[in-house]
């Protein structure tokens, strides 16, 4: 125990030091910049430090699998290409949605949609990458993706839990923190009910301190030889687990310390736990959370599928954004909906949609989105955008302008080449302001 408290008090000085000097630099900045007295470098760290205190964070609802637009928030009920899916009224006057999502339908006063999103890529490995990364895959640099971005932009530094978290289980092609640093990589959850793996202290404190001084060791002799930036690597995620599993904040993880009725408003299953955790997790800290609904390749089957899927997430993303608000969280924390791609307008023999990435849904709330409005539209068919096109680009940019973090940012790959966060596109800011 008295191991354990002088590495708690070890932390301590190490955060209280940290949070001296970002005091410090916001004091500074107040006092001194406009005078010219401080140099520029302390100018970015200040105004960095300023950004990480406003709480900033997102929530991305993942829809793997590609959501038909029709069945969600596009519907088509005057045409044959709408199929069986009706269209219902919302909490905003000409505003209608698919019939299977009515939740959503009453809190129409907090979403924006995008009916306009367009991209070409009709592959789910490389349109899960470009959704997640804003780049397409390239050999030779392994881009850090949304999540580890805003991580590295804006996370807070001292916080004890990670700054990315994905819940729902393993993705492919998601990827993580790429030539950021596997700090960046997300902590992966498979359910919202458990906590983190291997979370649990296996023996006491004081052993555990002995143990890694002894990996330690280990690696040192590794790192000798070949190994030097694997050891790095690793060192980090040690530190990182270390710092969680002994930290107050794993608290977040415990969804039966939230009142019953609240739970219940979420409604049952693994999304809505993972819904009700990502606003737990927002509140201790953690920068970006990502909640994944699976099953979206509606090939066969679509109408019946798409409405059991979308009875699994109307009602927690309405409550989650419903919980934010109540808590004062929702204009700082942007909430977005979408998937890689959206589905073909025209039925095939199977009922069921196929791939269509040139014209498919995007859903945002929160972080000083105006909710409330549609932006973009298709043609009567749903087979072509006819007004205000968004590309991939443009939402990447539009996500960060939100989250305060300059898009035309550029972090350097492991072999020094210049990159930006966001490569082209502009601001949709029509989705911006009151």
């Amino acid at each position: 125990m008295t191991s354990q408290l002088q590495h708690h008090a070890a932390l301590t000085m190490r955060r209280g030091e940290l949070v001296g000097r970002r005091h410090f630099l916001r004091q500074m900045s107040a006092l001194g910049l406009g005078a010219g007295a401080i140099p520029w470098t302390e100018v970015l760290s200040a105004s960095a430090d300023d950004l990480r205190s406003r709480g900033k964070a997102c929530i991305l609802l993942w829809m793997q699998g590609g959501p038909s637009q029709f069945e969600t928030f596009s519907p088509k009920p005057d045409h044959a290409n709408g199929g069986e899916t009706k269209a219902i009224g919302t909490s905003v006057p000409g505003i209608q949605i698919s019939e299977t999502m009515p939740y959503c339908a009453k809190a129409m006063q907090d979403l924006a949609i995008i009916r306009s999103m367009t991209s070409k890529e009709g592959n789910h490995q490389r349109a899960t990458y470009l959704l997640h990364h804003g780049y397409l895959p390239m050999g030779s640099v392994k881009f850090p993706n949304l999540g580890a971005n805003v991580g590295q932009q804006i996370g807070e530094a001292s916080n004890q839990l990670p700054s990315y978290v994905r819940i729902g289980g393993r993705l492919a092609n998601a990827g993580g923190g790429g030539f950021l640093g596997v700090q960046y990589d997300p902590l992966v959850l498979r359910t919202a009910t458990r906590p983190p793996d291997n979370t649990l202290l296996r023996t006491a404190a004081e052993r555990h301190q002995r143990r890694l001084h002894l990996l330690g060791t280990l690696e040192n002799s590794f790192a000798k030889g070949a190994g030097q930036q694997i050891v790095a690597d690793h060192r980090k995620m040690v530190e990182q687990a270390s710092d969680m599993i002994l930290s107050p904040q794993m608290k977040a993880f415990d969804l039966e310390s939230e009142p019953q009725q609240l739970r219940t408003s979420y409604g049952k299953g693994d999304f809505a736990s993972g819904c009700l955790l990502a606003r737990r997790l927002v509140e201790q800290g953690v920068t970006f959370v990502e909640v994944v609904s699976n099953g979206w390749d509606t090939h066969q089957d679509n109408f019946q599928r798409s409405s059991e899927l979308t009875a699994q997430v109307d009602q927690p993303m309405a409550a989650l954004i419903a919980d934010l608000k109540q808590r004062g969280m929702l204009e700082n924390t942007l909430v977005v909906w979408m998937g890689e791609f959206g589905r073909s307008p025209r039925i095939n023999p199977q009922a069921g949609r196929d791939h269509f990435p040139r014209a498919f849904n995007v859903a945002l709330a929160g972080g000083g989105v105006r909710g409330g409005q549609v932006v973009g539209e298709t043609n009567s068919a749903g087979t072509e955008v006819s007004e205000r096109p968004v590309t991939v680009n443009d939402l990447f940019r539009t996500i960060y302008h939100t989250l305060g973090i300059d898009a035309d940012q550029e972090n350097l790959s492991r072999i020094g080449r210049p990159i930006k966060l966001v490569d082209g596109g502009e601001v949709v800011h029509e989705l911006l302001g009151a």
